[in-house]
């Protein structure tokens, strides 16, 4: 007996999906032995081992393409061998990011009772004191640089009550596991999914804090400038604003030399506003790429070059 096309469409796509988590799943339990073997090691020398492969690796993979024609379009000025030195630094960045997360017990050792004395050194300790000491709803901001895991552990070790949006692996078992690392050290966590904007609006409302990573990509977005280029800028973090009225902290990390890290809070940036008081939403979200870009400009080698934030993948 002949199937009908659409039982035949049904039967193929089941097929897709069974081996797509088959990969996810092969994918995942290799990371999760590799991540274990790590702990085996000192962290110094892991994590140093994790930057050498890293190096080689990256720009070997499929990503390096796009990675190249980032630097590019936002580098113009320089030669390919300078671009080329840039994303090797990312890769490694990168490369130090995913095994961090093994050891952050161990690099985290920041205290407020022995500031600059640790691992972790904290630029802008009376902000974060002013926020726990006169509790009121506010945001802060930060892009893919550095180590930007260790800013919500950062908010907690001064008492903050901060619920963080962020974007899940497109692996479901990598994401789940990476929920349940974060979710011990960063507080409250919202996955960027729909009813994110939800949970996010009832944390200001209730008078606490919200963590956002302004620097994704945002089909839907606003259309904004990065790097002299058009980009779509998710609005969200505007419309917050123009809503509760709070205060916005720009924030980043830094990778310091010896495998250490500088986490920056900057005073609360100026919101443009329209004749009539009320928040611009369009110069808002572009005000929130200004800040970023020169973050990146600083420290090209710490931001995360491979995502499509120019929509030029598919022309590659």
């Amino acid at each position: 007996m002949r199937l009908p096309a659409s039982r035949i469409g049904l039967i193929l796509r089941r097929l897709l999906i069974a081996l797509r988590n088959a990969r996810d799943f092969v994918v995942a339990q290799v990371i999760f032995a590799t991540l274990t073997i790590l702990r085996l090691f000192p962290a110094e020398k892991a994590l140093s081992a994790i930057d050498r492969m890293a190096r080689f690796i990256g720009p070997l993979t499929p990503r390096q393409k796009l990675v190249m024609a980032n630097l590019a379009n936002a580098f113009p000025e320089m030669t390919e061998t300078e671009r080329r030195a840039i994303s090797e630094d990312m890769w490694a960045s990168m490369g130090r990011l995913a095994g961090e997360y093994v050891f952050l017990d161990q690099l985290f050792d920041y205290d407020p009772a022995r500031d600059g004395e640790g691992r972790i050194d904290v630029s802008g300790v009376p902000i974060f004191v002013d926020l726990l000491h006169n509790p009121r709803p506010f945001i802060v901001f930060t892009a893919h640089t550095g180590n930007f895991e260790l800013l919500p552990i950062a908010a907690a070790t001064f008492g903050l009550n901060v619920t963080v949006l962020f974007r899940p692996p497109n692996n479901p078992y990598v994401a789940r596991r990476l929920f349940e690392a974060r979710r011990l050290k960063s507080g409250q966590l919202v996955p960027s999914h729909a009813g994110a904007a939800w949970q996010l609006a009832n944390a200001l409302e209730a008078g606490n804090g919200v963590g956002m990573l302004v620097d994704q990509k945002f089909k839907k977005g606003l259309k904004t400038r990065f790097f002299g280029q058009p980009v779509q800028t998710n609005p969200l973090l505007a419309k917050l604003v123009r809503q509760y009225e709070c205060d916005v902290y720009p924030a980043r990390s830094i990778r310091m030399p010896d495998g250490r890290f500088r986490l920056e809070i900057e005073p609360a940036i100026t919101i443009p506003r329209h004749d009539d008081g009320s928040v611009d939403v369009d110069a808002t979200s572009q005000l929130l790429n200004d800040k970023v870009e020169r973050w990146v400009r600083e420290y090209p080698g710490q931001w995360q070059w491979f995502h499509d934030r120019w929509h030029i993948r598919k022309t590659l």
